[in-house]
């Protein structure tokens, strides 16, 4: 195993309450987002031994709420052999695998068993499974692993649900990662896969793909049904470093077909999920109740994530968001995002701000501590002749310097579907910001890393 050195730099006191954090340990990829007998369960890639990236296993945290969130022990832990890379999980109400015996119910998680290199070749990765009998409490790797290995170095991060009804089977998305496509498998048991399709590469592909998520929804304005591909990349993202982007299509059970697809090599030309720098891995609950599709992504950036000044966690995950699909004035689908807050939930500063956004002219919205201290963040909003945009500025917002760009500014373009003016929504959560614009159909999401809550939001002229 690998251990963490202590922490010799300064690091904020603060840690986020609504934003979800292992208590004394690294965390990255959420996984295995599963609803099971009332129970939302969130599993996440982390390093039992310390603060950074190393000896990856799946971590294990509960909730009733979206909100408060109790973390487990961990689920399926690294060993000699094999660290545990992000996958998903389901529950097998059907005992396709096998694994349940009379009166139980499987949870059933695929991960990616990452074998350790072989003298200067990399290690293998190949996607496995790992289930449990007690409502996800304890967790028994398969005897037969992996179920699905092509002999590859960048095979990652299933995602796996149900398609079909009662007729119906498995579907697994996962990515070719250097070679920045998404593959399509089938099965009828969990163990047995069979090759599809494929899809890309397409739209940003400097980077590696990874964590692949892909799901139906229902377009509001009309109620037709669409399909959203997620795909995270790193580097190479619209913010720098890793980022997410989405694809809307359809899909038959075996291939995906974008229905937009441009040959622009601009970064803004394509679909993000969040805007911000930190904001990567997204995945969804494929069974939340009421059919409620739930995402939450990782807080951070892998450009500094090792690096940013907490101690002895390092890294939060998002809030949860629930996902829709609109129909934006220009023809074009798109997702909204709205924040799963709970009430009264404390620690966390919630604002609201109508911004007209007008040719030659600036809004900003101020988030300080009121006075306590000078660190702030500001958040711009400005147009030109031909766009606004909204530009974010960290570099006075506490501990900043553990990374040469974390204090840059982030000038994001505004859709043109978002008109003046513009409702905006603020979520500080000690170290994570959310910015939620025209109803969630454009987000933004940052870190900063304050010595006391920027607990105060105004807006100047």
């Amino acid at each position: 195993m690998t251990m963490t050195p202590p922490t010799t730099t300064a690091v904020t006191p603060l840690r986020p309450s609504a934003h979800f954090t292992s208590h004394t340990s690294w965390l990255n990829d959420p996984n295995g987002l599963v609803y099971h007998q009332g129970v939302y369960h969130l599993f996440f890639q982390t390093n039992p031994f310390g603060s950074t990236w190393g000896n990856i296993s799946w971590g294990h945290a509960t909730s009733t709420d979206l909100v408060s969130w109790t973390e487990q022990t961990v689920a399926i832990p690294a060993t000699d052999e094999e660290m545990a890379f992000s996958g998903s999980a389901v529950v097998d109400t059907r005992n396709t695998a096998g694994f349940a015996n009379d009166g139980e119910t499987a949870l059933v998680a695929i991960y990616t068993s990452a074998r350790p290199p072989v003298g200067e070749k990399p290690g293998l990765q190949a996607q496995s499974l790992a289930f449990s009998t007690d409502d996800g409490a304890t967790w028994t790797r398969y005897a037969g692993n992996p179920v699905l290995d092509i002999g590859s170095s960048e095979f990652r991060d299933p995602k796996v649900f149900w398609h079909g009804g009662d007729d119906g089977n498995w579907v697994m998305v996962v990515v070719d990662a250097v070679a920045r496509k998404v593959l399509f498998y089938t099965s009828n048991n969990l163990i047995d896969w069979t090759f599809a399709s494929d899809f890309g590469p397409a739209h940003a592909t400097s980077g590696v793909w990874e964590c692949p998520d892909l799901f139906p929804l229902r377009v509001e304005e009309t109620g037709e049904t669409r399909w959203v591909l997620i795909v995270s990349m790193n580097p190479g993202a619209r913010a720098g470093g890793s980022g997410t982007q989405y694809f809307v299509g359809d899909f038959d059970g075996t291939t995906f077909v974008a229905e937009r697809l441009t040959a622009s090599d601009d970064l803004e030309e394509y679909d993000w999920l969040d805007h911000g720098r930190d904001y990567y891995a997204a995945v969804s609950f494929d069974n939340a109740p009421d059919n409620r599709r739930l995402m939450i992504g990782w807080a951070s950036n892998w450009d500094y994530a090792n690096e940013t000044p907490t101690s002895p966690w390092r890294s939060a995950m998002s809030l949860v968001r629930e996902m829709r699909l609109v129909r934006c004035a220009d023809g074009r689908h798109r997702l909204g995002q709205v924040p799963v807050i709970g009430e009264g939930h404390a620690g966390m500063t919630i604002s609201e701000h109508t911004i007209a956004v007008e040719p030659g002219s600036r809004s900003t919205i101020v988030l300080d501590s009121d006075g306590a201290t000078d660190e702030q963040v500001l958040v711009h909003f400005d147009r030109d002749a031909h766009s606004a945009s909204l530009t974010l500025e960290r570099g006075s917002s506490g501990i900043v310097d553990f990374h040469p760009r974390f204090a840059a500014p982030n000038r994001v373009p505004i859709g043109a579907h978002i008109a003046s003016p513009i409702d905006v929504r603020i979520v500080v959560d000690a170290t994570v910001i959310e910015i939620f614009l025209a109803d969630g159909t454009q987000t933004v999401t940052e870190q900063i890393f304050p010595s006391v809550p920027l607990s105060r939001a105004r807006t100047q002229q």
